[in-house]
């Protein structure tokens, strides 16, 4: 398997979660240290009140002192334990706050990075990985805290017992070192199977995992009960099932090996201890109660080198997730995203296309090729074509959403180029053909603000987007979708179309773009929306993109692209004359819904 390498170092992304936590709860450190330095304190404590009471029985001391002695251990390790249960409950809400910073930040990224990025296979892949470190309190964004906390700890710890230890004979020392490492490293490999063949058990778990959500799904319910699937897909989970129960049992048998190496060294080093610790006493070189200490310090030492180990190959694997988000955090934005020239202000916008080629990366040929194009102040083009065309690609290069490889696309007389792409999108109004509602209010929808709102402007909006008896009778409060609210309502697919071109008139934007507005409309509604055209597109320059032939003759001109590229243009009843391409394809079109009307 090829070894990760990181971005990013382990020191390098532990400096940028301080920041990240001097951004959002900046206590945050030093809460982590101080929990650091009870737990020490609490295993010392622990360390030292078995021999300090046996010393004071051997010493014969009063009945009173051994029992002071005996209270005084106690609630010392009962305030300590409150302490640290108290700190490690109340700060958790510190590190949740930084991951939730650290979430604010990639969903910052993905809602404002350019358009192609998140077409771009491989800036998704990180950008998931990226988010897959926020889902949860275990995850690298938060639980890397724990993992400093527990390694200060162990160092800490390790830096106590040592000094302990160095008055024991040398050679318990370094066997305790030696059997405590190979221990840890021999385990740890063994113990690795299953992280080292991640990538396999990740792709055994997808099928079922899929296929859960498949049966969860109420899009697929009717699809499932009609073609007679379950038996079908049971058969499938449970094939997957086999598979991964295949993969643990080989899992499970490889960490029986860890565990058995785990006791066999354990038994060495605790032997070789007893030997000399016992060999100390026969020779009254140390007294019952050295003996407990120093035979509970072995005991600990171990702890703290193993925890020491374990919590760097811990800190590295969460500093591998986090070379994820910051890699995504710096992905290049191919736009302008600040700075720029200002947008001119004028009464009318040309757009211009100079030798615009397109090509989708991956793909064999361009999908828009040498294309020149000029759409006039105020001017309403219909955009039409056969599927693959390139219709959508055209208007996401006009839009700014995507940039050519070659030529340029000017704004009266401008490379958007030199523009803030942010400030360019607010030239447009927009209906795509993905589209959905947000899970808020119908106005909010419409409007898109939580603040200020022009009622009567947006009750025009929704009489021109034919939506006012359906707005009225639901209310602009209503909320839409059930995945937030209980009492949501769903709009069918027209109605959501409808809406969402409610929006876009509601933005008022000085370009117009209409892509398959009326797809999801039946003939009625499609034709209430051709009459009101008009009003809707009345002082903007517009485009409108078609498969119905039918809609164009509403646009001052008509452009057919074929392969990338303008084949005809003109008015409808221009094209319907030269007898072309556009003719063709309308007059199949017209036989289709003349032959449906006569049926």
């Amino acid at each position: 398997m090829k070894k990760e390498k990181a971005s990013y170092s382990v020191l390098s992304n532990v400096g940028w979660m301080l920041g990240m936590a001097r951004k959002s709860v900046g206590s945050v450190p030093f809460w982590c240290a101080v929990i650091s330095v009870l737990t020490v304190a609490q295993s010392v404590v622990q360390m030292t009140a078995v021999p300090a009471i046996l010393d004071q029985v051997q010493r014969r001391e009063s009945l009173s002192g051994l029992l002071a002695a005996v209270g005084l251990f106690a609630l010392g390790l009962m305030a300590l334990q409150w302490l640290l249960s108290y700190l490690q409950e109340t700060t958790i809400y510190g590190r949740i706050s930084v991951r939730e910073k650290i979430i604010g930040t990639i969903n910052r990224k993905t809602a404002c990075t350019a358009y192609p990025n998140l077409l771009d296979p491989e800036v998704l892949k990180v950008q998931d990985e990226a988010l897959s470190t926020t889902y949860g309190n275990a995850e690298a964004s938060e639980h890397i805290w724990t993992t400093l906390q527990k390694l200060l700890a162990n160092v800490l710890g390790f830096g106590v017992y040592l000094a302990v230890l160095t008055k024991l004979h040398p050679l318990v020392l370094a066997v305790t070192l030696v059997t405590t490492a190979a221990g840890f490293l021999v385990q740890q490999r063994l113990q690795s199977w299953g992280y080292r063949r991640r990538e396999e058990k990740d792709s055994l778990n997808r099928l079922p995992e899929y296929l859960s959500r498949l049966v969860e799904n109420r899009e697929f319910a009717k699809d499932i009960r009609i073609f007679h699937m379950a038996p079908w897909l049971r058969e499938l989970h449970e094939k997957s099932e086999r598979l991964i129960q295949d993969f643990l049992r080989r899992e499970y048998r490889a960490y029986l090996w860890a565990d058995v190496l785990e006791v066999a060294l354990g038994f060495l080093r605790n032997g070789f201890a007893y030997l000399v610790l016992i060999g100390m006493v026969l020779e009254n070189k140390i007294s019952a109660a050295e003996f407990v200490l120093y035979f509970s310090a072995v005991g600990g030492f171990t702890t703290w080198i193993t925890g020491i180990l374990r919590c760097y190959l811990e800190l590295a694997r969460e500093s591998l997730k986090l070379c994820r988000v910051r890699e995504y955090l710096a992905t290049p934005e191919p736009f302008r995203q600040e700075g720029g020239r200002p947008i001119p202000q004028a009464e009318g916008y040309e757009l211009r296309l100079e030798n615009v080629t397109f090509r989708y990366p991956g793909a064999e040929a361009p999908t828009i090729a040498h294309m020149n194009l000029t759409i006039r102040p105020g001017e309403r083009v219909a955009i039409v074509g056969e599927n693959g065309a390139g219709k959508t690609t055209l208007v996401k290069l006009i839009c700014g959403l995507l940039d050519p490889a070659e030529g340029r696309v000017l704004l009266n007389g401008v490379d958007i180029r030199e523009f803030n792409r942010q400030d360019y999108y607010r030239l447009f109004s927009a209906v795509f053909q993905e589209f959905a509602t947000l899970e808020c209010t119908i106005r909010e929808n419409i409007t898109q603000t939580n603040g200020a709102w022009d009622e009567e402007k947006l009750w025009d909006c929704v009489e021109k987007a034919g939506l006012t008896e359906k707005i009225s009778a639901l209310g602009l409060e209503a909320h839409l979708g059930r995945q937030v609210y209980e009492d949501g309502v769903e709009l069918s697919g027209g109605e959501i179309q409808r809406l969402m071109l409610a929006r876009a008139l509601y933005k008022d934007g000085p370009l117009l773009v209409l892509d398959e507005p009326t797809a999801a409309l039946d003939p009625l509604a499609e034709h209430d929306i051709y009459c009101k055209y008009d009003a809707m597109s009345a002082g903007k320059t517009s485009l409108y993109i078609s498969h119905r032939l039918a809609s164009t003759r509403f646009c001052d001109r008509i452009l057919l692209l074929e392969h990338g590229g303008i084949l005809e243009e003109g008015t409808h009843e221009a094209l319907l004359a030269r007898q072309g391409a556009y003719a063709a394809m309308f007059a199949i079109q017209r036989k289709y819904y003349e032959e449906g009307e006569a049926v």
